[in-house]
C-alpha cells in the first residue's frame, strides 16, 4: 500500500511540474461583436494582443471585409505603415476621419468619426509578428452592423413668467424606431442664462428606468417638488411644484438611446436635445428687518460690550431664522433656528474662558456679550438674518443684514519712551558689539528683550537675550555657547539703562538691526515699546583676493619653474593670521585637488602626504602679502593644474580651527613636454617568395633615432583577401625584449612558428618558420621609442615600416576541389558532415594532407583539424578532439563530421588540401599545390523540448527520479527484514529448543 502511495505522489508531482514548462502563445482580441452604430455617430473598436514576445509596443493593422465581397480583404489604418489604407480610406484616415488611438504597448482603439452606410462589415485587427516563431493567433474580427438614426426628441419653445412658488410642467416627445432592442433615457437640463455653455442636470429617467436628480435639485427632488412622469408612449413631463429664483434661465430636454452590446455593455448609439424653453422668476417681497444696538459703544480695554440683534417680521413666531455675528464683515458665531451656537475657531477659546457669550433671547432678540474687551475686539459690528423653511433646511428663502454699528476700544495710556543706540556701529568680525537701550517715563517694572535682524534673511527675528521683570537673565538659543562669541554681558546700569555686549562677532551674519523691546506691566496690563540700531560687521572675506601666476606654463623634463600666489584685501593682513596651502591636481584629472603643501600662520610648513615626493623638490618662501612655490627638476608627474589657497582667522581666535574666510585663487596649468621624437622608419614596399615549408624572415630597419633610445617592436599581417583590412597582432616585443604574442597567435605552435629577433641596434626580424601557404599576407612593423626621464620610461614617438608581401610559390601544378558554397543547418545535439571533394586523381606516389577552419570569410580562420601527409591528424583546438571526425571513404574524401552539435559551432567552414611529393627516396615531403574548398556556412537550431529534455535540464526533478527508485528498494528491504524479523520470533515461540556448537566450542540457544 506504501510503495503505490509514494508511486502516486511521485506521478502526480510529474503532472503539477509539467505544464509549468509550457510557453505562452500570441492571442489577438478585438471587441465582442456583432455591434451596431448608427450612422453619422462617432465609434470606437478596441483591440488588444497578449502572450507576445518582442517589445512592449505592438504594431496593429485594420482591414475590413465588405458584405458585398465578404471573401475580399480591404485595408484601413496601420500603427506602422502609412502607406497601409487603399484609396478608398486614404483621405478619411489623412484628414483624421479614421485613426488609431494607442491606449498602451498592446492595446489601440480604431476611431471613425462619422460612421457611414459602407462602413458596414467585418473588421479585422492584425498584428505583426514579433515571436521567434509562429504560435497563436495575429488576428481576431468583429462584425459592424450600420443603422439608421431613428431617434427623436421634440419640446415646443416658450417663454415662461412665473412668480416664486408657482407650479411648471414641460412636455418633451421622445420616440424611435430602431429594430433592434434598445432602451432609451429622458432627462432635463437648465442653463442659467443665455450664453452659459455649462448646464447643470435637473432630472433624468435612465435606461434602466431609475430617476436621478441634479446635486442642486436632489433636496427639492426628495420632498417631492421636483419629478419626471412618462405620461405616453413617447411622452415625458417635467413637474415642479414651486419655482425657485434659482430655476430661472433655460430648460431643454435630451434623450438618449442604448444598446446592449454582446460582452453586457450599454452603449449609447444617439443623443437628441430639444429646443429650450425660457423661464423667468419673478421674486416676491419679504417683510423681514433687522436691527443692531450697543448699550454703549466707545469703551476702554478691560470693559463690557453687549449687542443686541432685534428681527422684525409678521408671525415671526411660526418662521424660522438663523442669525450670523460679524466684525468688519468676518464671521464671529452664529446661531441656527434651534438656538445652536457656532463660534469661529479664533473666538472658540476666548469662549471657553469665559470672555465671550452670545445666545438666543427669543425669537426676535439675539444677545452677543464680550467680556474685558480688547483693542482687537475695535470695529463694525453687524448681524445678518436668514430666513429658511425649516429648521434643518440649508437653503434661505430670504436673508436681510443690519446696519452697521462701530465700537471703539481705547487702550490704556503708557508714557513710556526709549532710545536705542549703539557705540559700534562698523566693526570687522572679531570686534565686539556694544549697545545701550534707556527708558524714560515708566512707573512700574519693565522687562527688557534684544533681539537681532539678520541682513538678507527677512523673517522671524532671532532673540539674543532677556531680562525678566525680576531680573532673571536667559539667553537666546543661538548665543548660549559662551566659545562662540564670547560671554554675553546684559546689565542695568542704572534704573533706566540697559546695555548688550556681545564680546566676539562672528562674520557678516552679526551684522543687521539690533533691537530693544521693553515691556512696562501693571494691574494685569501690560505696555510695550520697541527701538532699533543697526550695525555692520564685515566680513574677513572682504576683498580677500587671492592671484596665482607663473611665467612659463609649458617647461621640458628636468627644468624648473616657480608659481606666484599673490594676497590681496580691504584690510591690513599683516594685522590677521594668514595660512597659504598649495594645491594641485594632476593631469588628466584623477578626482579632487590634492594638497602638496601649507605654510601655518606660526611658519610651520606642513606637507601633504598625497604627494610626499614634492618635498625632496619643492622650495616655499613666504612674504606678507605674497607666497612662492619654486619646483626643480620638472617630471612628467608634475604636469597638471595648480592652485593656491588662503584662509585668515580673526584677531586672537586661532584655536578656534575654523578659519574666519577662505579664498581660492585661479587656476595655472603647467605642462612638461617629452623631447621631441627624431624615430624614423624605413617605409620601403617589398615581397618575398618562398617554397612550402622553407623558413623566411621580414625585415624592420630603423632609419634614425636618438642615441640613448629603447625600442619596442610590434609584428602585424594584412591577410590576403577575401580579408578585410584590419591587421592582425602576431607578436611585440617591448623594449626589455619580452615578447607578447597576440590573441591570433598564442597558440604554442604558432608561438614556435613566428619569432621576434633583434639582430643589430637598429634591425630587427620576424622569423617564420616552416611557412605554408595560410601565412602568405602583407607584414609590416610598429616601432615605439622610448627614453628614461627622470623617473621613468616614456614613450616619445612610433613609427610604421612598409608592407613586406610574402607569396607562396609552388610548382605549376593545381589541385581541383568542389568550390561550391554551402549553406546547413542542424538542430543542437545533432550531428552534421560538412562535404570537401577532391576532383580528379593523383599520382600514387604523392601523398595529400588536408586543414579544416572555421571562420568568416573576412578574418583569419581557425584550425580545427590537420591532416598531415603522413596521415597523423593533429587537433589545435584539443576540446574539439572527442567531437570531430574526419571521413574518408575514398582518397579523394576529406568530409569533416561535427559530432554533438552546439550553439557556438555556428559559423562559416573549409578546408585547404596541398599535395606533398618526395623529389627521391630518403629525401624530404615537399609540398607540390594546394587549394582551398569554397565556404559552408552552419546554423544552429535550438533543440524541441521533450518531456526527458525538461527532466534533463531540471537538475531537481532529475535528482528525484534517479533517486525515487532506490528509496522505494531501500523501503522494500526493510519491510521485508521486519517480516523475517517477526516470522522467527514466533517459531521460536512454538517450536523445540535448537543448540548450534559455534566458535569454540560454545553453545547457544535459538
Amino acid at each position: 500500500m506504501g510503495l503505490a502511495q509514494c508511486l502516486a505522489a511521485a506521478f502526480l508531482l510529474l503532472l503539477l511540474l509539467l505544464p509549468g514548462l509550457s510557453t505562452g502563445q500570441r492571442v489577438v482580441t478585438v471587441q465582442k461583436g456583432p455591434l451596431y452604430r448608427v450612422r453619422g455617430s462617432h465609434i470606437t473598436l478596441w483591440c488588444k494582443v497578449s502572450g507576445y514576445q518582442g517589445p512592449a509596443e505592438q504594431n496593429f493593422q485594420w482591414s475590413i471585409y465588405l458584405p458585398s465581397a465578404p471573401e475580399r480583404e480591404v485595408q484601413i489604418v496601420s500603427t506602422i505603415d502609412p502607406s497601409f489604407p487603399y484609396a478608398i480610406y486614404t483621405q478619411r484616415v489623412h484628414s483624421q476621419g479614421i485613426y488609431v488611438e494607442r491606449v498602451q504597448g498592446d492595446a489601440v482603439l480604431l476611431h471613425i468619426t462619422e460612421l457611414q452606410h459602407r462602413d458596414a462589415g467585418e473588421y479585422e485587427c492584425h498584428t505583426p509578428n514579433t515571436d521567434e516563431r509562429y504560435f497563436g493567433s495575429y488576428s481576431a474580427k468583429v462584425n459592424l452592423s450600420v443603422i439608421a438614426d431613428t431617434l427623436s426628441a421634440s419640446m415646443a419653445p416658450q417663454v415662461l413668467t412665473h412668480a416664486e412658488g408657482d407650479a411648471v410642467e414641460l412636455i418633451c416627445e421622445v420616440s424611435k424606431s430602431t429594430a433592434q432592442h434598445t432602451h432609451l433615457s429622458v432627462g432635463w437640463y437648465h442653463l442659467q442664462g443665455a450664453g452659459e455653455s455649462h448646464a447643470e442636470e435637473v432630472l433624468t429617467l435612465s435606461k434602466d428606468f431609475v430617476l436621478t436628480p441634479g446635486p442642486s435639485y436632489a433636496q427639492r427632488f426628495l420632498a417631492g417638488d421636483v419629478r419626471l412622469n412618462k405620461v405616453g408612449n413617447t411622452t415625458y413631463k417635467l413637474s415642479i411644484g414651486g419655482v425657485e429664483p434659482s430655476d430661472q434661465g433655460q430648460l431643454y430636454c435630451e434623450a438618449a438611446e442604448w444598446i446592449e452590446d454582446p460582452d453586457e455593455t450599454w452603449k449609447d448609439i444617439s443623443r437628441k436635445q430639444t429646443g429650450r424653453t425660457s423661464l423667468a422668476v419673478v421674486s416676491q417681497d419679504r417683510d423681514l428687518s433687522v436691527d443692531i444696538t450697543a448699550a454703549e459703544t466707545s469703551l476702554s480695554e478691560g470693559d463690557t460690550l453687549q449687542l443686541n440683534c432685534m428681527v422684525g417680521a409678521q408671525k415671526s413666531s411660526s418662521r424660522h431664522f438663523q442669525v450670523l455675528w460679524l466684525l468688519n464683515s468676518v464671521e464671529v458665531a452664529r446661531v441656527d433656528p434651534c438656538g445652536v451656537l457656532i463660534w469661529k475657531e479664533e473666538y472658540e477659546k476666548r469662549a471657553k474662558l469665559g470672555q465671550l457669550r452670545a445666545f438666543k433671547q427669543s425669537n426676535m432678540v439675539y444677545v452677543l456679550t464680550i467680556y474685558e474687551v480688547g483693542l482687537k475686539d475695535n470695529g463694525m459690528y453687524h448681524c445678518s438674518v436668514s430666513e429658511v423653511k425649516t429648521a434643518g433646511d440649508f437653503h434661505s428663502i430670504q436673508t436681510n443684514l443690519s446696519s452697521g454699528i462701530q465700537v471703539n476700544v481705547k487702550p490704556i495710556e503708557s508714557s513710556m519712551r526709549l532710545s536705542v543706540s549703539t557705540s559700534t556701529p562698523q566693526v570687522m568680525a572679531g570686534d565686539a558689539l556694544i549697545f545701550l537701550c534707556k527708558v524714560q517715563g515708566a512707573t512700574s517694572p519693565v522687562s527688557v528683550q534684544w533681539w537681532h535682524l539678520p541682513p538678507q534673511h527677512p523673517g522671524p527675528r532671532v532673540l539674543v537675550a532677556t531680562m525678566d521683570r525680576d531680573g532673571t537673565l536667559s539667553l537666546g538659543s543661538a548665543y548660549q555657547d559662551g566659545g562662540t562669541r564670547g560671554s554675553l554681558r546684559l546689565e542695568k546700569a542704572s534704573s533706566g539703562t540697559f546695555t548688550l555686549v556681545i564680546p566676539n562677532t562672528l562674520d557678516e551674519g552679526d551684522s543687521g538691526r539690533y533691537g530693544c523691546k521693553v515691556t512696562e506691566w501693571s494691574r494685569g496690563q501690560s505696555w510695550t515699546e520697541e527701538g532699533e540700531t543697526a550695525v555692520t560687521v564685515s566680513s574677513m572675506g572682504l576683498g580677500l583676493h587671492a592671484t596665482l601666476r607663473s611665467r612659463i606654463a609649458t617647461v621640458g623634463y628636468g627644468q624648473s619653474f616657480e608659481l606666484v600666489c599673490q594676497v590681496s584685501a580691504s584690510y591690513t593682513l599683516e594685522e590677521v593670521p594668514v595660512s597659504v596651502g598649495w594645491l594641485f591636481q594632476p593631469s588628466p584629472p584623477t578626482g579632487h585637488y590634492q594638497e602638496l603643501v601649507r605654510v601655518l600662520p606660526s611658519g610651520t610648513v606642513a606637507w601633504g602626504a598625497a604627494q610626499a615626493r614634492f618635498q625632496g623638490k619643492a622650495q616655499l618662501t613666504k612674504a606678507a602679502t605674497s607666497s612662492r612655490l619654486h619646483i626643480h627638476n620638472a617630471a612628467a608627474a608634475d604636469e597638471g593644474v595648480y592652485q593656491c589657497e588662503v584662509e585668515v582667522w580673526r584677531r586672537n581666535t586661532l584655536t578656534l580651527k575654523q578659519p574666519a574666510a577662505t579664498t581660492k585663487s585661479n587656476a595655472v596649468g603647467i605642462k612638461v613636454v617629452l623631447p621631441e621624437s627624431k624615430l624614423q622608419v624605413s617605409t620601403k614596399e617589398s615581397s618575398v617568395e618562398i617554397a612550402g615549408g622553407a623558413d623566411t624572415a621580414i625585415e624592420c630597419r630603423i632609419v634614425f633615432a636618438q642615441n640613448n633610445s629603447q625600442f619596442a617592436v610590434t609584428w602585424y599581417l594584412l591577410p590576403p583577401p577575401p580579408a578585410d583590412a584590419t591587421p592582425l597582432k602576431i607578436v611585440r616585443a617591448d623594449y626589455s625584449s619580452i615578447l607578447e604574442y597576440g590573441a591570433e597567435f598564442s597558440s604554442p605552435a604558432q608561438k614556435s612558428q613566428f619569432l621576434s629577433q633583434r639582430v643589430s641596434s637598429n634591425v630587427f626580424w620576424l622569423w617564420i618558420l616552416s611557412a605554408n601557404p595560410r601565412d602568405q599576407g602583407k607584414y609590416y612593423c610598429v616601432v615605439e621609442e622610448w627614453l628614461w626621464l627622470v623617473d621613468g620610461w616614456y614613450k616619445l614617438g612610433e613609427g610604421a615600416s612598409g608592407r613586406t608581401t610574402l607569396e607562396f610559390k609552388l610548382p605549376e601544378r593545381k589541385l581541383h576541389l568542389e568550390k561550391t558554397n554551402h549553406s546547413i543547418s542542424v538542430r543542437e545535439g545533432e550531428e552534421v558532415t560538412l562535404q570537401c571533394l577532391l576532383q580528379g586523381t593523383h599520382p600514387p606516389a604523392s601523398r595529400l594532407s588536408a586543414t579544416w577552419f572555421q571562420g568568416e570569410e573576412s578574418g583569419r580562420a581557425r584550425p580545427l583539424l590537420t591532416l598531415h601527409h603522413d596521415g597523423a591528424i593533429e587537433y589545435p583546438q584539443e576540446s574539439l578532439a572527442g567531437r570531430l571526425h574526419l571521413r574518408r571513404p575514398t582518397a579523394g574524401d576529406f568530409s569533416l563530421t561535427l559530432r554533438s552539435t552546439e550553439k557556438g559551432d555556428a559559423g562559416v567552414y573549409h578546408c585547404q588540401v596541398q599535395k606533398w611529393q618526395q623529389e627521391s627516396e630518403g629525401k624530404d615531403w615537399a609540398p607540390q599545390a594546394f587549394a582551398h574548398s569554397g565556404y559552408t556556412r552552419l546554423t544552429t537550431i535550438p533543440p524541441e523540448s521533450t518531456v526527458f529534455s525538461r527532466i534533463c535540464s531540471s537538475p531537481p526533478l532529475l535528482n528525484f527520479i534517479l533517486y525515487l527508485p532506490l528509496i522505494l528498494i531501500l523501503l522494500l528491504a526493510l519491510a521485508g527484514f521486519c517480516w523475517y524479523f517477526k516470522f522467527r520470533k514466533s517459531k521460536k515461540g512454538t517450536g523445540d529448543q535448537v543448540m548450534e556448537l559455534q566458535g569454540a566450542g560454545e553453545v547457544k540457544k535459538t
